[in-house]
């Protein structure tokens, strides 16, 4: 079945850096819109970056200029990296494959932690 697989989630302190990576299985990964979301205790869960097949990408304006979503088509992945990371950046990260044909499922990570903390 489908899979995506996030890795990269950690402890980090104030100002860090972290790279996250998500890998997709099943799928044909250049038919679908790539994005990362996150949600923090007690609250809805939302858009952080996302990324076209063709390599457009739009972003949060929480992360504007310190976040940068890419993807590599060749290797099926996505990545998501965050610097200048702040407190507030503390979530759970989740990867989502959003299809391009509207017939398709949309698919979800099981999520990856991110903690920033000194």
């Amino acid at each position: 079945q489908v899979q995506l697989v996030e890795s990269g989630g950690g402890l980090v302190q104030p100002g860090g850096s972290l790279r996250l990576s998500c890998v997709a299985s099943k799928i044909i990964f250049n038919t679908y819109t790539m994005g990362w979301y996150r949600q923090a205790p007690g609250k809805q869960r939302e858009l952080v970056a996302r990324v076209t097949s063709g390599g457009s990408s739009n972003y949060a304006d929480s992360v504007k200029g310190r976040f940068t979503i890419s993807r590599d088509n060749a290797k099926n992945t996505v990545y998501l990296q965050m610097n200048s990371l702040e407190p507030e950046d503390t979530a759970v990260y989740y990867c989502k494959a959003d299809p391009i044909y509207s017939t398709l499922s949309a698919y979800w990570g099981q999520g990856t932690q991110v903690t920033v903390s000194s």
